[in-house]
């Protein structure tokens, strides 16, 4: 079980969102916090100015972007398109 903690901008993100796709979100984070390797969530380290963060999906375009804290705890810092690694 992974213990999730989120950024302020994680939040305001999710503001800017619709309301399904923020149930479906739920739903990943909720499958994340049980087990962050699920194949559904196809999660990934990121590299170049991202280095030392961590995406998994929550659909075929929005992801999350997060950072492990310890092997039992995460930070979420932003949710969105492909655009959000820009």
């Amino acid at each position: 079980m992974v213990e999730v903690y989120y950024k302020p901008s994680f939040f305001k993100k999710c503001r800017k969102l619709p309301a399904d796709l923020l149930d479906e979100i739920d739903q990943k984070i909720e499958l994340f916090k049980a087990n962050p390797n699920h194949p559904f969530l196809k999660t990934h380290k990121l590299n170049g100015k991202f280095e030392g963060l961590w995406s998994f999906s929550v659909n075929y375009s929005y992801r999350i972007v997060f950072q492990y804290l310890s092997k039992t705890e995460v930070v979420l810092f932003a949710v969105g398109t492909h655009e959000i690694y820009k």
